[in-house]
């Protein structure tokens, strides 16, 4: 364990320097003997919870030789109280000792558990494809702590007979729970983009499958269970996109240096919510210019607050930060200026997914048997 890799601020590394300074000046000014040892004591058990072995053992060491000095100037040393003074001490030490030892030992099974979550969470959610036709595609999961590195935030693209088709959703919950929700999220998405014509087929299929898993599960999760998504799909041709919220933070267009929501004024309900009997909401059609980027985002970036409580704005934020060349610098920006923005430790996982139209793409091929229903534009 160190400062770097718990994520401690560098400055702390000199706090158990600071206490053993501290607590041997006060032994040496203070009118009665022993009234720093609390502050020696302190300085170990820090070193030992926070940093490394040998940090440990350094401070230890350092308590120890204070107090033998001490004694010498006192003129305690081969006395009884100097002799118990310098078995406090070394007790003191023996004490850091163990814990860095037992903490060592927690950080390892931490380790271990967190390698296995990491393992869960691609084979469920895995990377979507790089590039589909004139489509360059990337993605971020983040989660909001590193001991909860599972969560419920989903993301795909796939390419199908009727353009390019893509997901974001944000399940409700986190841990196993969410984890299995995303599979069956994602799994009946795979299956179905291929061979529903239409998003708000789509969307049905997901809502049954949906409640089919719900119907499984406790009642607390079947009440209040549901998932917040947009679905989408980019014509064959990569001009327009279509997109169907349900419930979900609305996506944003990125042309040059200016960003704008991809508003459709009514987001609709989320997935696994039909019993409440109000219709669904419509998809809404956008132009899709070459050179700009379809960004998506799950709450834990719009609703990640500054120290102030402020909600992260994309829009405001990101305005004026490109030309952005390719998806991957939208969201390595994104990421940088939410961390900013939260000075710390975020409240929830964050998942972004951006999808540029490359230049190239305006006179991309069309897939074979690629086809896109005539609808009335929003």
């Amino acid at each position: 364990m160190d400062a770097t890799s718990t994520g401690w601020p560098r400055y702390a590394r000199l706090a158990p320097a600071v206490l053993v300074v501290g607590g041997t000046l006060w032994n040496v000014l203070s009118p009665r003997a022993f009234w720093g040892d609390p502050m020696l004591a302190a300085a170990v058990v820090v070193a030992g919870a926070l940093f490394s072995l040998p940090y440990t053992v350094a401070t230890a060491a350092a308590v120890v030789l204070s107090e033998l000095a001490l004694t010498i100037n006192d003129g305690y040393f081969g006395h009884v109280a100097g002799t118990l003074s310098l078995a406090n001490a070394v007790f003191t030490g023996l004490v850091g000792l163990g814990v860095n030892r037992v903490i060592a030992a927690h950080g390892r099974r931490l380790e271990a558990m967190r390698s296995v979550a990491e393992a869960a969470q691609q084979a469920v959610l895995p990377a979507p494809p790089s590039a589909v036709g004139p489509l360059a595609i990337a993605a971020v999961y983040k989660a909001a702590q590193i001991e909860t590195l599972v969560g419920g935030d989903a993301y795909a693209v796939q390419e199908t007979p009727y353009g390019t088709r893509l997901l974001i959703a944000d399940v409700r919950g986190k841990g196993l729970g969410a984890v299995g929700v995303v599979s069956v999220l994602l799994g009946t998405f795979r299956e179905a983009a291929d061979r529903v014509p239409d998003l708000v087929g789509l969307a049905e299929h997901l809502e049954q499958a949906l409640l089919k898993e719900a119907a499984r599960r406790e009642e607390d999760v079947r009440l209040e269970g549901f998932v917040t998504a947009v679905l989408g799909e980019i014509t064959p041709d990569a001009d327009r996109v279509r997109l169907l919220n349900c419930g979900h933070p609305c996506p944003y267009l990125i042309e040059d240096d200016r960003i704008s929501p991809l508003d459709s004024g009514d987001p609709g309900l989320p997935l696994a919510m039909s019993v409440l009997g109000v219709p669904p909401a419509g998809p809404k059609d956008w132009p899709f210019p070459a050179g700009a980027t379809l960004l998506l985002v799950t709450d834990g970036v719009t609703e990640a607050r500054d120290r102030s409580g402020t909600f992260y704005d994309p829009m405001a934020r990101l305005t004026g930060r490109g030309p952005f060349q390719r998806p991957q610098e939208v969201l390595e920006t994104l990421e940088r200026d939410v961390e900013r923005w939260t000075g710390g430790p975020r409240d929830d996982d964050m998942a972004m997914l951006a999808i540029t139209r490359l230049a190239r793409g305006a006179g991309a091929r069309r897939p074979r048997g690629a086809q896109w229903p005539e609808r009335g534009l929003g």
